[in-house]
């Protein structure tokens, strides 16, 4: 695939603005995107982030998608816009080469008698689908999945490889799903017996609702309800290796980074941002338009809006070491200072 820079120009909103020492007119062919310190002639690069303006200088790139205030500094042709980045996302739509998850019906697939089909559904090789299930129009389903029974997906939903959907899944249209994820297992549900038996294991009777545009990273597993449902709402995005347990609910455009994991029965808002390796608490409520940094433990209901952090950052050796003797001894100089309060009391 190949585009103009005036064609690149309009699909992403941008005004060209030619440079006279560039010898690149408007009809000349892009045909990737690359960084600026590694595009060459035919491609296109972005500054969105100013920490990089120091490679702007010699970049050898066809075109730069520059902010207003940056252009004047862009010493090759520019795509003028307020917000670079989001230039850069919809060109990276553009020429995006990634191929279909599928393509036609293999022969290998093995599916039920009674699947619904619509219009232009793919199917790749030694999937197995089970009765009920129904896909929409322009489904596609990756090599080597398992859809289990009376499960749904919407339309346009995509599927890569190995992936496991567990029976009276329901999948909204235009998701997103990479490999090995499973959605719909059990939940982590025990009830206690006895010292010799233990655990008697409690059958998970929910299910797991997806919405609209969701899009969940590789190897993510989605636990099905109890009693009632394991929700995540429209447009929330999933990254690698996350645990959703079951009841929880994910609010509409939230945001979790990889390996953080939600336990049983929590309700996360809307419009909420997780970073990587952040444990929420079950059985808690979590409001709209919340920010938890990395390694965050969140252990309570969080009411108000804003950003909240916890944990150690990394620091030298030595310095942790006399961090963590020191508030080993906070208990004795926390009894040290009491006893002087009640000296200087009775003075």
């Amino acid at each position: 695939m190949t585009f103009t820079l005036a064609e690149i120009a309009k699909h992403i909103n941008a005004k060209l603005v030619l440079n006279d020492k560039q010898n690149c007119p408007e009809d000349s062919e892009v045909i990737s995107l690359a960084t600026l310190a590694g595009a060459q002639s035919g491609q296109v690069a972005f500054l969105a982030n100013k920490k990089y303006i120091s490679q702007l200088d010699n970049t050898q790139a066809s075109a730069v998608i520059v902010s207003p205030d940056m252009l004047a500094k862009c010493p090759v042709n520019a795509l003028v816009m307020d917000n670079p980045y989001m230039g850069y996302a919809i060109l990276a739509n553009l020429l995006d080469t990634t191929p279909q998850t599928a393509s036609g019906i293999h022969i290998s697939a093995v599916i039920d008698d009674d699947v619904s089909f619509g219009d232009n559904v793919h199917v790749g090789a030694n999937t197995v689908i089970e009765s009920g299930v129904t896909l929409a129009d322009n489904v596609r389903v990756g090599a080597g999945c398992f859809i289990g029974k009376n499960s749904s997906l919407g339309v346009g939903t995509r599927l890569w490889s190995n992936i496991s959907i567990y029976h009276n899944v329901i999948i909204g249209d235009s998701c997103l799903i990479q490999a090995n994820t499973v959605i719909g297992s059990d939940g982590f549900g025990y009830a206690p017996v006895d010292e010799q038996y233990k655990w008697h294991k409690i059958p998970q009777l929910g299910r797991v609702i997806i919405g609209d545009r969701v899009e969940i990273g590789a190897s993510t597993t989605i636990d099905r309800g109890a009693l009632e449902d394991t929700i995540i709402k429209d447009g929330a995005i999933l990254d690698n290796q996350i645990q959703i347990a079951h009841n929880v609910v994910i609010g509409e455009n939230t945001a979790m980074a990889a390996c953080s994991v939600v336990a049983g029965s929590t309700v996360v808002g809307k419009n909420c941002t997780i970073a990587g390796l952040v444990g929420v608490n079950g059985h808690i409520n979590i409001t709209d338009n919340c920010v938890f940094t990395g390694m965050a433990m969140v252990t309570k209901d969080i009411t108000s809006s804003g950003v909240y952090s916890s944990g150690m950052p990394a620091a030298p050796n030595k310095e942790w070491n006399k961090t963590n003797a020191r508030v080993k001894r906070l208990d004795s100089l926390t009894k040290r200072i009491k006893t002087l309060e009640k000296l200087l009391e009775n003075q």
